[in-house]
């Protein structure tokens, strides 16, 4: 099946760009919105918890979702000499280095 050069530079971006700012997201915790889920209500950014615990991570992965969208048909609308170098693999490299990152961050819940 074959694709078309647009398709690819979205897919490609958006892969990329989606894990570089999830992991940013995350460990700043920048959430577009907090899910209170013992009162069902959303609120915009990031809440304070308010009668139990407060869920970012919906906030987080909108986050994440809103740039790499942007970014990815940013990314779709340059001239195709912009984004030659940009390959297949690199959907794959980055969010496993982002992977490894999110391993190394969480390393000191595992290693007590």
């Amino acid at each position: 099946m074959k694709t078309s050069r647009s398709f690819e530079i979205f897919a490609i971006v958006f892969a990329m760009v989606f894990a570089l700012v999830y992991v940013v997201a995350v460990e700043q915790n920048y959430a577009l919105f907090t899910y209170h889920p013992i009162t069902y209500s959303l609120g915009w950014g990031v809440q304070a918890p308010a009668d139990g615990p407060a869920m970012y991570w919906f906030g987080w992965m909108a986050t994440a979702a809103l740039a790499g969208g942007v970014s990815a048909l940013v990314a779709c609308r340059l001239p195709l000499g912009l984004t030659r170098f940009l390959r297949p693999a690199l959907a794959w490299l980055v969010p496993l280095g982002v992977l490894l990152a999110f391993g190394y961050m969480l390393s000191s819940f595992f290693l007590r």
